[in-house]
């Protein structure tokens, strides 16, 4: 593939992702809202999500689940997401949170965290589009998307942001609590991870209903 197709494909995808906020913002909503999370699986750490919304204008190539993208591009688009958004918020439920309430309860209620904290930056939400979730009691207007983070591209913005985010957290944890590899495996459940739990036990940001069998 040349870099001429290359660049077509890029832009042909950036309009496909734009399609659904495209069509909400000739309906007559201003600000949408993207939001997802990241976290729900590991064995350590919070569920972090993010809320964000992007420009109609908004015209950066490369955008998609932060799953499909390198660290270091993650890292790149999350600069420029900050920068060139209307606004973005950031939630999270730590890991005492998840033992209280369970790993789902825990993902709303950062959801809903993300939400609050993009409202103090706006004049208000118009729509909110989340990855797969719906949260009942958000008194907006909302839809639950199917793999959003690679179909809609203020979810997939909102993706980058929230993996970005814990990432740089876990990385700061792995010098707390040496002896995990928190700075790769960001908590989940690696070899690494299993043998400095046999190692050392477990550390205070562990989730102890996840390691019931480990425990």
């Amino acid at each position: 593939m040349t870099k001429q197709e290359r660049l077509k494909k890029q832009q042909e995808r950036l309009k496909e992702m734009k399609a659904r906020e495209t069509e909400l913002h000739r309906q007559g909503y201003v600000n949408i809202a993207g939001v997802d999370e990241v976290g729900r699986g590991p064995l350590a750490g919070p569920v972090v999500a993010a809320a964000v919304v992007l420009p109609e204008d908004f015209d950066v190539l490369g955008i998609d689940d932060s799953k499909k993208l390198s660290e270091k591009r993650r890292e790149e688009l999350f600069d420029v997401i900050l920068e060139k958004a209307v606004a973005w918020g950031i939630g999270m439920a730590d890991h005492s949170t998840i033992d209280e309430i369970n790993i789902l309860q825990a993902t709303k209620l950062a959801m809903k965290d993300a939400i609050a904290d993009l409202s103090g930056k706006l004049e208000g939400i118009d729509y909110v589009i989340f990855d797969a979730v719906k949260i009942n009691d958000l008194k907006l207007p909302q839809e639950a998307v199917i793999k959003g983070d690679s179909k809609i591209l203020a979810v997939a913005a909102a993706s980058i942001v929230a993996k970005v985010t814990r990432d740089r957290m876990m990385v700061a944890y792995a010098e707390e609590y040496p002896g995990y590899g928190f700075e790769k495996n960001k908590g989940y459940g690696t070899k690494q991870h299993y043998e400095g739990i046999a190692r050392q036990g477990i550390c205070p940001i562990h989730r102890k209903t996840f390691l019931k069998n480990v425990l």
